[in-house]
């Protein structure tokens, strides 16, 4: 059980770290945290879903408070299910993009307010770890409810139901994109070319993560043959998505932020969130467009917040997890999918050119290095750096000069520091970034 509680989430390998008693006892404790009435639960295609589901219900039921079940969802589902039926909180049976065998809990508070690990995991993990289980005086119900037609119309309301028949090859990864995105489509004139669609939570042709290249060469390659418009890929659990051209080229996440802003900017200004990772391009186009950009921390929970504290209309997040205003504050794949499939609609123009405008500087990627003292060598990253460039402590350490800059963060969970650098030039970018994983790992 130890090392599951983590910092956005409840995580661990079926049968060695989760089963039914410890989902009995990590519903208890949510229950107890929440305090409230009724509290939705889902769950995902993983294996283990079901039994984490029985141990998650009677856990809260016994505690006396109410279980209202949604069934086979995707994860931005359950944050639609306790926002817009106003229930005291919600939980998803969920690994996200993790590889097989690995399940989970996502959870959230009413209004669909995330629940990080500062913010009430920790609390939930002591009292597993000290095994305080509360049996109220009566026990809770059980209610199932069907929320899919719901959250079609939530979505639609959203997006819009009139769009351009693009050819569109979708990489659902086996993963719930597959049973949600063809209901919500049914009667649009999209043309979906499908890859695995089939449920399966073993992912035999690849892992549910879109961001490992890996994962997109299929992908890449059907884009190409099929002649499509664009290329999407889903998370497993249909938070996060990626874009691949029309000549099978990945997009980065940072820069789709700018075409989903453009459909809200087109309209009037607004404040638009990007995480520190993302390109001065992103910056640079969201003001081009007349709009604000906010930089904000890497994590859901914190971009949720700031995005509720500004009134923002969306935030994008570099690992793919788009937010918006509309959808409660929350992140939603299907959601951002329609969002650029209305864009390259509304434009006429090819995904290509319409991003071509923003792939202007030349990025690192996310790079990780085990360092022995982090802390330690963050000061002493700043001590070189931060004489000569503009320091930034919004997460980690961020140092921006004329042509250049980068960001170093430490992971949540292990002695790592993670490095985006970004230049104006190809050769500046490799000479710095070269130059600072020499110093991190020295």
């Amino acid at each position: 059980m130890a090392g599951i509680f983590k910092a956005y989430d409840i995580r661990g390998i079926m049968g060695k770290d989760l089963d039914y008693e410890i989902a009995y006892k990590i519903g208890n404790a949510t229950a107890q945290l929440l305090n409230t009435r009724e509290i939705a639960v889902g769950h995902d295609m993983r294996p283990g879903g079901e039994e984490l589901y029985r141990g998650i219900r009677d856990g809260i039921t016994d505690y006396g408070s109410d279980v209202v079940y949604v069934g086979l969802i995707e994860t931005p589902m359950i944050n639609f299910a306790t926002a817009f039926y106003n229930l005291g909180g919600g939980i998803q049976i969920t690994a996200s993009h993790n590889p097989a065998g690995y399940n989970g809990f996502k959870i959230c508070r009413e209004k669909a307010i995330p629940m990080s690990y500062e913010s009430g995991i920790n609390q939930i993990e002591k009292l597993v770890s000290d095994n305080k289980m509360v049996k109220g005086k009566a026990k809770g119900m059980y209610r199932e409810l069907y929320i899919l037609d719901d959250y079609k119309k939530h979505v639609l309301d959203i997006c819009g139901k009139e769009y351009k028949p693009l050819r569109v090859v979708v990489d659902a990864g086996n993963g719930m994109a597959g049973y949600i995105l063809p209901k919500i489509v049914e009667n649009l004139a999209l043309k979906i070319v499908p890859m695995y669609f089939d449920l399966d939570g073993t992912f035999p042709n690849h892992e549910a993560n879109p961001l490992k290249l890996e994962n997109v060469e299929k992908l890449r390659d059907r884009v190409v043959k099929e002649r499509a418009d664009v290329g999407v890929a889903f998370d497993g659990d249909g938070d996060r998505v990626a874009f691949i051209d029309e000549n099978g080229a990945v997009i980065t996440c940072d820069v789709m932020t700018v075409i989903m802003a453009e459909t809200y900017l087109s309209k009037k200004s607004e404040t638009i969130l990007y995480d520190l990772r993302s390109s001065w391009a992103v910056k640079e186009n969201i003001e081009k467009l007349g709009g604000t950009p906010v930089m904000c921390r890497v994590g859901h929970s914190y971009i949720k917040k700031q995005l509720r504290e500004t009134n923002g209309a969306m935030a994008g997040e570099l690992s793919g997890h788009y937010y918006f205003r509309e959808n409660f504050f929350t992140d939603s794949g299907v959601i951002a999918f329609l969002k650029v499939m209305k864009a390259l609609g509304d434009t006429g123009k090819k995904i290509s050119e319409l991003v071509a405008p923003v792939k202007k500087y030349f990025g690192s990627g996310e790079i990780n290095s085990e360092v022995k003292d982090v802390r330690k060598k963050l000061k002493e990253i700043e001590e070189i750096y931060g004489k000569n460039g503009k320091i930034i402590h919004l997460d980690g350490l961020s140092i921006e000069f004329d042509d250049w800059w980068f960001n170093i963060r430490p992971s949540n969970t292990e002695p790592v520091l993670r490095l985006n650098l970004e230049a104006k030039t190809q050769s500046l970018m490799e000479q710095k970034r070269d130059e600072l994983l020499k110093a991190i790992r020295s």
